[in-house]
């Protein structure tokens, strides 16, 4: 998915405004929640989003939504990561 479908997917599901969100190479986040949905598309590197059952990479141009509530830990690969992402 281009950047350009991506913001006007998030405003036809009625997310907020969006933000890059850069993470550093080998980044490994600790396990935790947010209480709003995020929906986000990968702008470069590999994003990964570790949940308790399951992992899951993300690359450029793959989007992935995560539900409120869902415990997930946040991790970058060699090169980092780059994310544009938006809550709702």
């Amino acid at each position: 998915m281009t950047e350009t479908e991506f913001l006007a997917d998030l405003a036809a599901r009625g997310y907020g405004e969006a933000q890059v969100k850069s993470y550093p190479p080998h980044t490994d986040g600790p396990l935790h929640t947010h209480d709003v949905a995020v929906r986000l598309l990968v702008l470069d590197g590999a994003f990964t989003l570790a949940e308790p059952d399951r992992s899951t990479t993300y690359h450029p141009g793959e989007v992935c939504e995560l539900a409120a509530g869902a415990r997930h830990a946040e991790q970058a690969g060699a090169d980092g990561a780059t994310i544009l992402l938006a809550k709702r």
